[in-house]
């Protein structure tokens, strides 16, 4: 779906491609951003228009937050009076963090700095710097994840005429998935217990077999030291198995059975034996989503991740971040979620750092001052279009810019050096994401990475013939 302004920017409810196509050829719409798709029709108001709930969902993630914005409608059954509420899918977005990166310039940062103090003898080395660390204090690299989901959240009620939101508000207890005998009999047998613990058996192990690397087959949790032999019902010695991995190894102990492949035995026990890391920081960002969520003054709909995976289950839908977003909350139909995923990665703005540094904190080489060479700066969506040359043809993709004004261009056939900024046009500015749009029929994870080796599985989300090179008003923003 192509989400659609008014002639004052206001929201309107989204269309398709082929209506959008219609209105950009009549004349009666304009390209108002590139990426997500947005247009502005310029003979409509708001007021003019009638407009129907829309809901963005939210599934966060440590690594990958999935959104979808749905089209929300209530139907009454006859025969018993219940309330069902019908879910129709108009977008799907993965937003992917870069918490890692935080975390690791700031380590680099750090060891700068402690190399750069060691070296003048009056000054003598710090390590109780912990000044901002007051109450309700988050890491940069946990506050990232909140700060980016939030500023989606807001851009898509720029475009959309979102009334409501759906937050999966994921709590791992991670005391009874390392100590189930620790809480109560209720807890224990209740009926999302289970999909919590498989859940993230699912995440931790990668979705395959421990023992053969399967994948797209029923998996079951399989005790790593059997119960005969003692074995425990915690999280730690819990891991996934096929069937018949799980049949050929029964009560043997995991040395005898993987007594010819040491290497797949210390790799499983050292994941055996990992920590709580993921599960520790979304329970960290957890309360800090919500309350900034509700700090917008719409209706916040908070669901558990095993009532997600419940409803993903019910209704047959694959297992992707963007559609357990739309399977968040009330949903007892779900209709087209059958559509493409644009993946939008943070990529950020730049560095305040002028120089690299080495693996041991030194300094190897600077960087450029400018941020902008000849009006165009890293990450910019451009098309370039070489006349002659050993290069010549068309390329559209993001940019690196260089001082010399011979620009390298990512596209999804790879990378292209040497292309000159004269050949290049600007279709969108930078603004510290990266987007890929994924097709329709490559959303399930094992067709993802196999067209992932597939230049052509990649696509823009609109191609339109004949755009215009000005800057559309987002831009100017």
């Amino acid at each position: 779906m192509v989400l659609v302004l008014d002639k004052r920017g206001k929201p309107l409810m989204p269309c398709t491609e082929k209506r959008a196509r219609l209105l950009l050829t009549r004349r009666r719409a304009r390209i108002h951003r590139l990426m997500p798709m947005v247009i502005r029709i310029i003979d409509r108001h708001q007021a003019a228009s009638s407009l129907q709930p829309l809901r963005v969902k939210l599934d966060p993630g440590s690594k990958i937050t999935g959104i979808a914005l749905v089209r929300d409608a209530d139907t009454v059954e006859v025969a018993s009076g219940e309330i069902k509420r019908r879910a129709t899918v108009l977008l799907l977005m993965e937003l992917v963090h870069r918490g890692q990166q935080i975390s690791a310039a700031l380590t680099a940062r750090r060891q700068l700095r402690r190399r750069r103090r060691a070296q003048l003898r009056y000054r003598a080395p710090r390590f109780l710097n912990r000044g901002n660390q007051t109450r309700g204090w988050l890491a940069p690299s946990l506050q990232h994840r909140v700060n980016t989901t939030l500023a989606w959240v807001k851009r898509l009620r720029r475009w959309a005429p979102a009334s409501a939101l759906s937050c999966e508000s994921v709590r791992f207890d991670t005391q009874a998935l390392q100590r189930p005998e620790i809480s109560g009999i209720e807890y224990c047998q209740g009926t999302l217990f289970g999909y919590e613990v498989r859940e993230y058996l699912l995440e931790k192990w990668g979705r395959r077999c421990a023992y053969c690397d399967a994948e797209g087959v029923p998996l079951q949790i399989e005790h790593i030291c059997s119960k005969a032999r003692g074995g425990s019902d915690r999280v730690s010695n819990l891991t996934l198995a096929c069937q018949r991995c799980n049949q050929q190894k029964a009560a043997r102990s995991i040395e005898d059975f993987l007594a010819k492949d040491s290497v797949r035995l210390a790799r499983l026990m050292s994941t055996a034996q990992r920590p709580l890391r993921d599960a520790a920081a979304v329970n960290s960002t957890r309360s800090a989503l919500l309350g900034a969520l509700r700090a917008l003054g719409l209706p916040v709909e908070s669901s558990s991740g095993g009532r997600t995976k419940f409803n993903r289950t019910a209704l047959g839908v694959p297992k992707t971040h963007a559609l357990d977003a739309a399977c968040v909350g009330q949903v007892d139909s779900l209709h087209g979620w059958r559509r493409g995923v644009l993946t939008v990665k943070a990529t950020g703005r730049g560095s305040y750092r002028r120089i690299r540094l080495t693996a041991q904190g030194f300094p190897r080489g600077y960087l450029l001052r400018a941020k902008r060479v000849h009006g165009f700066g890293t990450g910019d969506l451009v098309k370039a279009e070489v006349l002659s040359g050993r290069k010549a043809g068309r390329y559209t993709g993001r940019v690196a810019i260089r001082a010399s004004g011979w620009f390298n261009i990512q596209t999804p056939q790879g990378v292209t050096q040497g292309i000159s900024h004269k050949c290049c046009r600007p279709l969108q500015r930078s603004d510290g994401y990266g987007y890929q749009f994924t097709a329709a029929h490559a959303t399930s994870r094992a067709a993802r990475v196999a067209s992932a080796e597939t230049p052509d599985a990649t696509r823009p989300p609109l191609y339109l013939l004949g755009l215009k090179a000005k800057v559309s008003r987002e831009e100017v923003r």
